[in-house]
């Protein structure tokens, strides 16, 4: 794998800043225009729910009706995080590297479950410590940084990583539309990103630290509240303590992000310019999220929430969003593999709307 270099920040926040500017609104005339359609096949209008609303916001996203199945990807982002030597995760920092080499073999859960939706799986390397040898995983990492720094002694990373990171996010969202994907689903895979994930809907939303931070991977009470007390002391180590006291979202992101985040944010801002859906995971996709809506605000108009994860903090960012999540499975496990899920529920709306019969076709009396 050939790490890439950032090359000149200018030139990643002029590509930030330009794709930002091409953000457009859905179309609400496609959205009626489906919608109609829909309430010609042969039900009672509005009976199919949520699977009606799903294909209609997919649709006004694309600003065209949407194909039966659209193409879709899973793009999981992988990185470490300097935060876990503090003691934050149930399981070692190597497993972020063995489960990259996971994906690569096929056997990770997203894996299975992209396949079965005939998702294309992107899996990206952009900051994990002694990753496996292999060409089939992309790798863009940025300034040969491997890891964040710990959040708890100063900023998890320069701003120039940062910016490279975004940058190189939006240019896989736009290498997959020239590709002909038509949605993109979203997952994370990174040792303690869950805390990182917390500090930063801590500054962003803001919140207590308290109220933000859960189990992540399954630590117990004892182990929740050590996370709490190191979100704390990494929002204090970083001037970001004050939850009155708004700061600069790249600046934010630079003090207490993570490197799959900072990605993950460039691949939902360069998809929304391409009108593309995006279909968020979990809570560190949430994260991700929300820090692209306060870059750009738009931006919220394009994703669609697969899953509400049990980490309080998810709760916050998706009330925060104004999302509501297609089911509540209870599934923590990140990776995407709520997201990839979700895209069933996808290939089923635009199986609907492209294969049911009409009233008129199948000479069924309307109400």
């Amino acid at each position: 794998m050939r790490e890439k270099v950032a090359g000149d920040t200018a030139h990643a926040r002029t590509t930030i800043t330009e794709t930002i500017a091409q953000i457009h609104p859905p179309s609400e005339d496609v959205r009626r225009t489906v919608e109609a359609l829909l309430d010609e096949k042969t039900k009672p209008r509005g009976s199919l729910g949520r699977l009606e609303e799903l294909v209609s916001r997919i649709a006004a996203i694309r600003g065209a009706v949407p194909p039966r199945h659209p193409r879709a990807a899973l793009v999981v982002a992988a990185a470490d995080h300097g935060v876990a030597a503090e003691g934050v995760s149930a399981y070692p920092q190597s497993v972020t590297a063995e489960m990259l080499a996971n994906f690569d073999g096929g056997g990770a859960a997203a894996c299975v479950l992209a396949r079965d939706v005939g998702a294309r799986l992107v899996v990206v390397d952009v900051g994990v410590i002694d990753p496996p040898v292999t060409g089939d995983i992309r790798c863009d990492v940025v300034d040969g940084v491997r890891g964040t720094s710990d959040m708890t002694i100063g900023p998890a990373m320069d701003p120039s990583t940062l910016a490279g990171l975004i940058a190189r996010g939006i240019e896989l969202a736009d290498e997959l539309a020239g590709d002909g994907i038509e949605i993109v689903a979203l997952g994370d895979m990174g040792i303690a990103n869950t805390t990182a994930a917390g500090a930063l809907c801590a500054a962003l939303l803001p919140a207590d630290p308290a109220g933000v931070c859960g189990p992540g991977t399954g630590v117990d009470d004892v182990g929740v509240r050590r996370k709490v007390d190191v979100v704390r002391r990494s929002l204090a180590a970083n001037g970001l303590d004050d939850l009155q006291s708004m700061r600069e979202p790249l600046d934010t992101l630079a003090s207490v992000g993570g490197l799959e985040i900072s990605y993950l944010i460039g691949v939902i801002l360069g998809a929304a310019a391409c009108r593309i859906p995006v279909v968020l995971d979990g809570f560190v996709t949430g994260a991700a999220a929300l820090a692209a809506t306060r870059l750009a605000p738009p931006a919220v108009d394009s994703m669609i929430a697969a899953t509400r994860s049990p980490e309080p903090g998810h709760n916050l960012v998706l009330d925060d969003l104004g999302l509501d999540p297609l089911f509540d499975l209870g599934i923590r496990l990140g990776e995407g593999s709520g997201a990839a899920l979700a895209l069933s529920l996808v290939n089923a709306s635009t199986a609907l709307l492209s294969d049911m019969a009409t009233f008129d076709a199948a000479g069924v009396s309307r109400a």
